[in-house]
């Protein structure tokens, strides 16, 4: 598809905030909304992909709900009437849960995964059920179509959250909620040129959410901008009775937070790890973003970050391990129906010993506690998404064949899962051929609104979290 960027003053591409601040005075009805939106999906998401289910009906149910009550003093927040969208592993009652994986099709969950249920009472609006990789690992299963990146159709949209990334680009929806096991927000994120936050391990419920790696797994939401961010975080985050591992400490006033400025905050740069094998596109808008967050106040610090090739490389066996308990279910009983890829990593953490994975552990607790401690030197740590352009979608195809290249797209996404640590992607720039280029910030354990402030003060400096693919 051509490249076009687009003002935001399109219904489509208002950030959900705006959106919501029209619909709070009614000055748009949230009807209108959501028939614009199923309009547009009905007319772009053919040659995208991005759904695996529009629910249109639904919608248009919870949007006249919506309307009537906000008509009748009833306003409930920021997500009242707001068309959003939740990628297609979050349990939906009566509505089919596939997790990317036609074994599933017939999924009807009798209940809503709790971050459902949360946006729902908070009056949120369901488009539909957005597309994944099979079983949220790395590719998608041979019979399904994987999602378009909206700003070239020939370009990698990023993994697993690759429809909620492309429909949130495209206009499509004004939020999703995403998963990220080894860097399935920030990829799609900096792919697609959208904000992305992966919380910490724990902070936002998974019950209801198909498991790919439990101890890897982070659920978190994709927008427009920091500040969309921190609404949707808001809704979803805090403790839950039906998960154990949810944390139950107080979540702070992540909305409040985005107006706070960065002035000085501590902002870590680690020179040789974000150049080593970096492509130059990518380290000239880490650069810029490092001009524009001194610009804003923030102290810039030289650090060394821990080492994190034997993590990247341990992410792999673990993730196997535990992807082979959340399967057990269904495989190896059902495997002819499971795509190469996926069966390959199930079988690789069933054939892990119990001492080699105890190693692992081991490992693990050594990193977790050696970046734990260097949070204690600075507030944020600015790296890259991934140390390259986008990939063409002809590469990708050939990425299970590339053990260096899996390596490389890791290098700064799995660690921080195995560490649990928050993240938020920014878009930062394009390269010359008009694809977006996205940067990552990191904080400390349970530190969001650190991540919010210093997303939002640079999306006040900068615009280009305002540039969109198409009309």
């Amino acid at each position: 598809m051509d490249h076009v960027t687009t003002q935001p003053t399109a219904l489509h591409y208002l950030e959900l905030t705006q959106l919501a601040a029209h619909i709070r005075t009614r000055q748009i009805s949230p009807v209108e909304v959501v028939q614009a939106q199923l309009d547009r999906i009905a007319t772009m998401d053919g040659s995208l992909g991005s759904y695996a289910l529009v629910t249109a009906d639904i919608a248009l149910s919870q949007a006249e709900a919506a309307e009537a009550e906000i008509a009748t003093g009833r306003y409930r927040g920021p997500l009242h009437g707001i068309p959003i969208a939740v990628k297609d592993l979050f349990w939906t009652k009566g509505i089919p849960t596939a997790a990317g994986m036609p074994i599933h099709q017939d999924n009807h969950p009798t209940e809503d995964a709790t971050v459902v249920r949360r946006l729902k009472e908070g009056g949120a609006v369901l488009l539909g059920k957005l597309q994944l990789t099979e079983g949220a690992y790395s590719d998608h299963h041979p019979l399904i179509t994987a999602p378009k990146n909206p700003w070239n159709t020939d370009f990698w949209p990023g993994i697993s959250s690759s429809g909620p990334g492309s429909a949130t680009a495209a206009g499509l929806c004004y939020g999703a909620l995403a998963s990220d096991t080894g860097g399935s927000i920030r990829w799609p994120s900096a792919a697609n040129g959208v904000t992305g936050l992966k919380p910490s391990w724990g902070r936002v419920s998974r019950h209801g959410v198909f498991e790919l790696a439990a101890s890897l797994d982070h659920v978190g939401p994709m927008a427009r901008s920091a500040e969309d961010i921190a609404t949707l975080l808001a809704a979803i985050a805090g403790g839950d009775p039906k998960d154990p591992t949810a944390i139950t400490d107080p979540v702070p006033d992540y909305v409040a937070a985005v107006g706070q400025g960065i002035r000085g905050v501590r902002i870590g740069v680690d020179p040789e790890w974000n150049s080593a094998d970096v492509d130059p596109a990518i380290q000239r808008a880490l650069l810029d973003a490092l001009e524009v967050f001194r610009s804003l106040g923030a102290q810039i610090a030289e650090v060394a970050f821990p080492d994190v090739q034997q993590a990247v490389a341990d992410w792999y066996p673990i993730c196997a391990v535990e992807a082979a308990v959340a399967h057990q279910a269904t495989y190896p009983a059902h495997k002819s129906e499971y795509g190469p890829v996926l069966a390959s990593v199930i079988e690789a953490g069933s054939a892990l010993s119990g001492i080699d994975y105890q190693k692992l552990l081991l490992r693990r607790l050594t990193f977790r506690g050696s970046v734990c401690t260097f949070f204690n030197t600075v507030d944020l740590l600015l790296t890259p998404v991934h140390p390259f352009a986008p990939l063409s979608l002809d590469a990708i195809q050939t990425l299970g064949e590339q053990p260096e290249l899996i390596a490389r797209l890791q290098r700064y996404t799995c660690p921080f899962n195995l560490t649990g640590n928050p993240t938020i992607t920014l878009p930062g720039g394009f390269t010359e051929s008009g694809l977006p280029i996205g940067f990552q910030l990191v904080s400390a354990h349970l530190d969001e609104a650190m991540l919010l402030r210093a997303g939002a003060a640079f999306q006040s400096a900068t615009s280009w979290h305002r540039c969109h693919p198409l009309a």
